[in-house]
């Protein structure tokens, strides 16, 4: 079980998915086409699940995740376990640089609540197995993502007609989570992960010329955003530590939106009551440092310095050069490192092997003991 006196975010750290093997891609083909039970798949996933919860112990990760290897995607499964909530299909799906996702989404069908989830379950076997000394880490999309992902053009109408009033479905949003986050404590998580793109998407150049042609006061909707979360984390119980991922797009190693964070550094970094964040700074599409001395109290960021995009190693010296680069605006003791995402956000994954996967986790491990002993 979750040893409490351990606390992430930690110096070596990961965003949470890992490739799904070839046995879990085989298993949900056969439980599709009715070839295999439910019980049966679930076995398989939780041999797995087993088996890389022990090697993140051996390279040296202290939080540990499932890998999402129950889900399809990073978002949308969550959201789908919801009350009120379904799985619908979409016209298209969304636009990455040069390959596109799947066409689904999720529609909202009644009153929004949070029940009998699914991910309960799956979290309760996670806790189960992992070693002493490490703590086991709920990953969940955001309160604000499953609002975006609501109110996208395909979905706002839908979900007017079930929610006319804007205050109504941000109240019912916030009563589900408040009873997400608590439903995970008392299932003894001690580690939840918000993820969160749409930061990222507040940052992308193209949104934000757009939102302006279409008089949207992005100021106005990051404080509801922030609002929104903040609420939800009011009630967190003390022990509970609430980090959040802000990412710009992961999908079979592709991105989607690029642009630093200074748009939203005050609202993000400043205002949001999370203990930690996660950045994607893998790249110059994320932009400089800079806002980082916006970070208020002594909120932590793990930099997302090493890519999980591709199998190259990133250089050593380099890596540290750009966390000492970073401690320029908030001090080396609140920082951590980690890869700028996950390795399968969704079920297809990055376009790297499951080595090249572990390779990367270990050099995350090498470097932090290079900077922080």
């Amino acid at each position: 079980m979750t040893n409490k006196q351990v606390q992430a975010p930690f110096r070596a750290d990961h965003v949470g998915s890992l490739l799904r093997p070839d046995s879990i891609k085989q298993a949900r083909v056969d439980y599709q086409a009715g070839n295999i039970t439910s019980k049966e798949l679930r076995e398989i996933e939780n041999k797995e699940i087993k088996r890389i919860v022990d090697k993140q112990a051996e390279v040296g990760m202290q939080s540990i995740t499932d890998g999402e290897f129950r889900r399809s995607w990073w978002h949308l499964d969550f959201m789908w376990g919801l009350d009120g909530v379904e799985k619908a299909a979409t016209e298209t799906g969304l636009a990455f640089k040069g390959v596109e996702t799947r066409k689904e989404t999720a529609k909202v069908t009644g009153k929004i609540d949070f029940s009998s989830h699914p991910f309960l379950d799956d979290f309760t076997y996670l806790n189960s197995i992992v070693p002493e000394g490490t703590v086991a880490r709920q990953t969940i999309p955001s309160a604000v993502q499953f609002l975006y992902e609501i109110t996208k053009p395909h979905n706002i109408e839908n979900t007017k007609k079930h929610y006319p009033n804007k205050e109504d479905l941000y109240d019912d949003i916030v009563h589900a989570y408040t009873k997400a986050f608590e439903a995970f404590y008392q299932a003894g998580c001690r580690n939840l992960q918000m993820d969160e793109v749409v930061w990222a998407v507040l940052c992308d150049q193209k949104y934000r010329e757009n939102a302006k042609k279409n008089n949207i006061d992005l100021v106005a909707l990051m404080n509801e955003y922030v609002e929104i979360n903040n609420r939800i984390l009011a009630n967190k119980p003390d022990d509970l530590i609430v980090t959040t991922h802000v990412c710009r797009g992961n999908y079979r190693s592709t991105w989607h939106y690029s642009g630093g964070y200074d748009p939203v550094s005050k609202a993000l970094f400043t205002d949001e009551n999370v203990d930690a964040y996660f950045l994607e700074f893998d790249s110059d599409r994320a932009g400089g440092f800079e806002p980082l001395s916006y970070v208020s109290g002594e909120k932590q960021v793990v930099l997302g310095l090493i890519t999980s995009k591709e199998p190259e190693l990133e250089d050593v010296d380099a890596i540290v050069n750009r966390i000492h680069e970073a401690a320029k605006y908030i001090p080396l003791e609140r920082l951590c490192l980690s890869p700028q995402c996950g390795f399968s956000s969704t079920e297809e994954g990055n376009e790297l092997t499951e080595a090249d996967q572990w390779n990367k986790l270990t050099l995350v491990k090498e470097i932090s003991k290079k900077v922080w002993g």
